[in-house]
């Protein structure tokens, strides 16, 4: 007994006492239908290339990326956000190949379109840099700068091969000005009025992309600070939402996800569409990395992010662990 009578007449700890308790009483949950798979889709390979900085993620072929569909959907993931990795030789300054309706991501939209159908929500990366020879996400002036009017010429068309190949999703993620109304309008105007704009709507310069651009046989020479935000500006990233939903987003994401945490949550907090993360590619190869020198607990820390991400405010999350994470929730409840 203590000299306080009843204190402390609150008692927190009384509601974490077991794991039932614990789940019964949790604020934030994850479920399999938060969760988006980005994959890549590589031209002229026969069988999946592993990226090396991303253990466990894979360039795939159309038919091993069939079958990735077939899994994230059995899982119970709710989309597959697809990026397409030309053959070299077929880059230009234009990124011709990404309108070719025969380029490999329109192959790929196809191919998974025709596999998983409507059961998983198909979603196209809308974007230059994969296909251009310099790497950057848009057409490039003859003094080296983007020009963001001339790559809005592009991303209209883009989304125009990219719905005719089975998308129900287009992603933006240029962060050119106006992309968001050119998208709707050639998606309007092509009879496309059902597909969907997940707007890339806070997307920083970050030094967390790296694994990414291996994965994307990235071309990139420089940088793209001139066009994606600085990580030091938190207000210019609700400037930015409020012009995509005048221009006609469906949905918005903050990408990356865990340093943007405050961002993810200043969204979330002003909007009334669905808000989706992206927890890129430098957030998944630095849990992997301390968890193969046995410095975390892999699964936990794979949770943990997840949940921080879930409970800042996103709806959707975009994670290269979605089908496995899905499985897991999908088995006995974990605390």
């Amino acid at each position: 007994m203590t000299a306080y009578g009843n204190f402390p007449g609150s008692r927190p700890r009384r509601l974490r006492t077991t794991p039932a308790m614990r789940r019964m009483v949790a604020e934030t949950r994850l479920d399999p239908a938060n969760l988006i798979l980005p994959a890549f889709v590589r031209e002229g390979i026969d069988a999946p290339v592993a990226v090396s900085a991303m253990p466990g993620v894979y360039q795939h072929t159309v038919d091993t990326l069939r079958k990735a569909a077939v899994e994230a959907v059995t899982a119970g993931v709710s989309g597959i956000m697809l990026f397409g990795v030309p053959e070299d030789a077929k880059k230009d300054n234009r990124g011709t190949v990404g309108t070719d309706p025969d380029g490999i991501l329109q192959v790929a939209l196809r191919a998974v379109r025709e596999e998983v159908g409507d059961d998983l929500v198909i979603m196209s990366d809308l974007c230059l840099d994969e296909f251009t020879d310099h790497g950057h996400c848009g057409v490039l002036t003859a003094d080296g700068r983007v020009d963001n009017d001339a790559t809005l010429e592009r991303y209209a068309e883009m989304a125009q091969v990219q719905a005719d190949a089975g998308a129900h999703v287009v992603g933006p993620s240029g962060m050119m000005d106006g992309q968001v109304g050119v998208v709707r309008d050639a998606l309007d105007q092509t009879g496309h009025e059902d597909v969907s704009i997940l707007a890339y709507t806070a997307k920083y310069t970050s030094a967390f992309y790296g694994p990414f651009r291996e994965a994307v046989g990235s071309s990139l020479t420089g940088d793209r600070k001139t066009y994606q935000q600085d990580p030091a500006n938190a207000r210019e990233s609700l400037r930015e939402l409020a012009l995509d939903l005048e221009e006609g987003a469906d949905m918005v994401m903050v990408k990356p996800a865990g340093p943007y945490l405050d961002i993810l949550a200043k969204v979330a907090e002003s909007v009334h569409v669905p808000v989706a993360a992206y927890q890129i590619s430098g957030e998944y190869a630095m849990i992997e990395a301390a968890a193969e020198k046995g410095w975390i607990d892999r699964d936990k820390a794979i949770l943990e992010s997840l949940t921080g991400i879930r409970r800042a405010g996103a709806q959707m999350i975009l994670t290269y662990w979605a089908t496995e994470v899905a499985q897991w929730l999908g088995g006995p409840g974990r605390s």
